[in-house]
């Protein structure tokens, strides 16, 4: 039997206008993904290396305060406070609130600068109580 080729076809990604909206959503579920990832591997190796003795933690700590530990951990708090606050944001939407266009696209946008902004603030209290 021979295929009608004029049948609708589904809504793809490449009909669809880019927002915020769409773009922390996406995010939400990167942030979430790599948090698990990320943490359940940081956290094994951490509980790992307190088991098996004073070097092997040691070594631990060193990678973990080297220049590229402090990025992961920039990197996975920035995770954290973006999933945490698109998180949030989705709860208000939940409860039918904020799904006017105007205040959609705005409180996504401040999803993403107020994640930003809350890293940034926890990593300067950070090194400012090491110095």
């Amino acid at each position: 039997m021979a295929q009608s080729n004029s049948r609708p076809l589904s809504p793809h990604l490449t009909i669809w206008k880019w927002g915020p909206a769409m773009a922390v959503s996406i995010m939400h579920r990167v942030t979430g993904n790599g948090l698990a990832t990320a943490g359940a591997l940081g956290l094994v190796w951490w509980l790992m290396a307190a088991a098996t003795g004073p070097d092997a933690y040691a070594y631990f700590v060193r990678c973990a305060t080297s220049p590229i530990g402090y990025l992961v951990m920039i990197g996975l708090s920035w995770f954290f406070f973006q999933h945490l606050c698109s998180g949030l944001r989705h709860f208000v939407l939940d409860m039918g609130a904020g799904y006017e266009l105007r205040n959609n696209k705005s409180w996504s946008i401040a999803t993403f600068i107020l994640s930003l902004l809350l890293t940034g603030f926890m990593w300067l209290y950070i090194f400012g109580k090491a110095l």
